[in-house]
């Protein structure tokens, strides 16, 4: 598609998932036709992360656009939390998400993913069957029960809560794995939450090409500043890999 200077903005966006009312931001660079990045945030968190904000600013420097947003029941978004949230429920809003993106006609149809600890599970989910053209995951689990468990022992998983332990947030995508491909795998030596070995899994299980970045004393939350800006740097160099843009 032919592209052309225009005016880098920030556009709201509402979408509909299954009945419930979504909210997320499309940021756009200065050229027409970019190719997009789509994230899907944690379990805990929202589409207005520091990460995904960061990353989003640094892939439209690059020329590339990024949509973020709110996974049903979490920030902005429709729905009550430990009710509707689920792996597949998490499937289906990304899903929508990138049809909601592509029917807009704003971007090309170049697509990325970006997830962070259990939204890079749903990435990669979602990734196995679908078109996908650069994909970074950032301390993401392969099973999502042994996460679960460290999140009770933290508290994190109490009364209501508690009910999101239950077979629909339970996942395992072990047998995926093989089907992803344009993969960097970011994982902290220290994660706490989410053991390193899950990260050099994914890598050894998914196809080329793909890469590996081991953070050093790195942990789940990537609160290390150096860690954070190696990220944005590497990941946004990632896409503008996949997206063969020069």
């Amino acid at each position: 598609m032919a592209r052309f200077k225009m005016e880098s903005y920030v556009k709201k966006i509402s979408f509909s998932s299954n009945g419930f009312l979504l909210k997320g931001t499309l940021h756009m660079p200065d050229i027409s036709n970019p190719p997009v990045v789509i994230g899907s945030h944690g379990l805990f968190s929202t589409g207005d992360s520091p990460k995904q904000i960061a990353l989003a600013k640094q892939c439209n420097a690059l020329g590339i656009a990024f949509f973020r947003f709110d996974h049903r029941g979490c920030g902005d978004s429709e729905g009550v939390f430990d009710e509707v949230t689920s792996i597949e429920s998490r499937c289906n809003d990304l899903v929508a998400a990138v049809k909601t993106v592509r029917s807009m006609k704003y971007t090309d149809e170049l697509t990325g993913f970006f997830g962070s600890s259990m939204g890079g599970l749903v990435c990669i989910s979602v990734a196995a069957e679908y078109k996908v053209d650069a994909l970074v995951t950032v301390a993401t689990p392969v099973r999502s029960a042994p996460v679960l468990e460290g999140l009770k022992k933290t508290g994190k998983l109490v009364s209501p809560l508690s009910r999101l332990y239950r077979k629909d947030i339970l996942s395992d995508i072990s047998d995926r794995l093989e089907l992803v491909h344009h993969i960097l795998v970011f994982h902290g030596d220290a994660d706490e939450l989410v053991d390193l070995s899950n990260g050099i899994k994914i890598y050894e299980k998914a196809r080329e090409p793909k890469k590996l970045i081991i953070q050093k004393n790195g942990d789940h939350r990537m609160s290390n500043t150096k860690h954070q800006q190696d990220f944005v740097k590497k990941a946004a160099q990632w896409y503008k890999s996949c997206f063969k843009i020069k």
